[in-house]
């Protein structure tokens, strides 16, 4: 999996590509996160846009983020995620834990 990371203003955005199917590279999102809390962002966007499938261990990684970005007095939200994607945060009920947007430029003025 490839993370690409690009800043506006003071929100950081995350573009994932390929699965969160675990193992270490669905790990790699967690670790991104976490450094750069450890810099002091505290507003990350994480753009689901070229993200295919997401298993359990994908949403786990994503439920550890937004939980240790809340822990830092931060937020996220999540954009772009496909069909499929924001029916399993239905049907899992994490719709009502992460805040999805369309759009990264939603998802980025919902943060400011």
């Amino acid at each position: 999996m490839a993370i690409k990371e690009n800043i506006i203003d003071d929100v950081i955005i995350l573009s994932a590509s390929g699965k969160l199917m675990g193992g270490n590279e669905t790990w790699e999102i967690h670790d991104k996160v976490k450094h750069l809390i450890s810099y002091d962002f505290k507003k990350i966007v994480i753009d689901l846009s070229n993200i295919k499938w997401i298993n359990s261990q994908g949403l786990g990684v994503l439920m550890t983020c937004v939980t240790s970005l809340k822990n830092a007095d931060g937020a996220m939200a999540i954009a772009g995620a496909a069909e499929r994607v924001s029916s399993l945060f239905m049907i899992t009920r994490l719709s009502t834990v992460f805040d999805t947007y369309e759009s990264v430029d939603e998802a980025i003025a919902a943060l400011k």
